[in-house]
């Protein structure tokens, strides 16, 4: 328990925790605020998804090359903070009204802003906290558990101020961005001039050699083809599904979806606490197999319960799954790649092959969606996720000790 005299544990844990408040008190419902508070089509809402998807690869790909070449460097988290800070009078008065009178205007500022700060922002934070782990020697696990309680935390009671007024949720974001500012002007990291040399010597040649890479793009394709399809599940079409099921019940649908996602992110924080036990004793690949087959059965399983108790059994998965995919990955990043690109080898090889994903299924899922019906969809879905599971038990690289490559062992690679 030595961690828990880390200071940098806790400054690290603290950016996190907030970040997830400040992001999670309306993005859990920002399918639900589209849909029924604005009334946009399930054809609008997927164009939507797709154009956030879009700029945030953009920023992914900065991100990562920026951070990896800064090392542990504060300066993209001043950008964040700032962004952070003004989510609610950018979405009252600039977002929401564009949206409602000039579609495509409001749906592209709101991609590059949104892009920025939050898609593409939460891998970036993911990665930049990971390398703080291994700088302060604190596990990253420990500390991203603490992003999942703020999840929790902030979801306690944000289904019910979102039935009263979404913009309250907006307003409390901003407030806690304001946290996030302070623990940003507080916490001091120290760059020796040895980790600024390293790092300072990454170039595009060490990108160009980094792509050509069989066992990066494998990696890719079996993110592509499970984590996409089950972000847009996951954030385009099940709360709007979940929150139907209780119309009519004389349940708010909104206030239970939150409480639940509450009460799962909860969990999901245990489940991080333990994730590091679980992948290293099932091994990587099979966690990462794990972690797909648990995201097949979710997906296919909503279309096959009735009621509230089955659908929020569904839900509550989410809370095994994600810890296991998010320590088996970067896991994987560790035993086959060099650790200064880690930053870029996740946000390009987890987060954006899975925006890409978004990006080409998010329309086409709502298009889907309005021909048939929420239970159709899922089974498609389902299937798809299933092939690419099998194809990563052929695929995915088999090697579970994690290396860590100097410098001189590095460059030999590339020769």
């Amino acid at each position: 328990m030595d961690f828990l005299k880390n200071s940098k544990y806790w400054f690290s844990s603290g950016y996190l925790f907030f970040f997830f408040i400040t992001w999670s008190i309306w993005w859990s419902f920002y399918a639900i605020w589209l849909n029924n508070s604005l009334g946009l089509t399930g054809a609008q809402v997927g164009t939507i998804y797709s154009f956030n998807s879009f700029f945030s690869l953009f920023f992914m790909i900065l991100y990562g090359y920026m951070q990896d070449k800064l090392g542990t460097k504060k300066n993209l988290v001043w950008i964040q903070s700032v962004v952070l800070v003004l989510i609610a009078p950018f979405v009252i008065y600039v977002y929401e009204p564009l949206l409602l009178n000039n579609f495509y205007l409001g749906a592209v500022l709101g991609a590059v802003y949104l892009g920025a700060g939050f898609i593409a922002g939460a891998g970036f934070l993911e990665s930049f906290t990971e390398k703080l782990s291994r700088k302060y020697d604190f596990e990253f696990g420990k500390a991203r558990m603490w992003g999942s309680l703020g999840y929790a935390v902030s979801a306690i009671g944000a289904g019910a101020l979102m039935s009263i007024n979404p913009h309250i949720n907006f307003w409390i974001a901003s407030g806690t961005g304001i946290i996030f500012l302070l623990i940003n002007v507080f916490f001091k990291v120290e760059v020796t001039k040895t980790e600024e040399k390293s790092v300072s010597n990454i170039s595009m040649k060490d990108i160009r050699f980094l792509v050509s890479n069989k066992v990066f793009w494998l990696l890719i394709i079996y993110l592509f083809g499970t984590v996409c399809i089950y972000t847009v599940y996951d954030q385009q079409l099940f709360p709007v599904y979940f929150v139907s099921l209780f119309s009519g019940a004389g349940t708010d649908g909104n206030t239970v979806y939150g409480i639940l996602n509450s009460i799962q992110v909860f969990v999901e924080a245990i489940f991080l606490f333990l994730a590091p036990f679980i992948v290293n004793k099932v091994g990587i690949k099979r966690s990462l197999v794990l972690a797909g087959s648990i995201m097949a059965f979710r997906i296919i399983g909503s279309a096959m319960v009735t009621g509230g108790f089955g659908i929020s059994f569904m839900k509550m998965l989410h809370a095994v799954e994600l810890p296991i995919l998010l320590i088996a990955v970067f896991k994987y990043i560790a035993a086959n790649f060099d650790v200064r690109l880690s930053a870029t080898v996740y946000l390009i090889g987890f987060k954006v092959s899975s925006e890409i994903g978004v990006i080409i299924f998010s329309a086409l899922v709502g298009w889907i969606y309005d021909l048939t019906n929420y239970e159709t969809t899922f089974y498609i879905l389902g299937s798809i996720v299933v092939l690419f599971v099998i194809f990563s038990i052929f695929a995915l690289n088999n090697n579970d000790k994690e290396q860590k490559l100097d410098e001189h062992e590095f460059a030999m690679a590339k020769e």
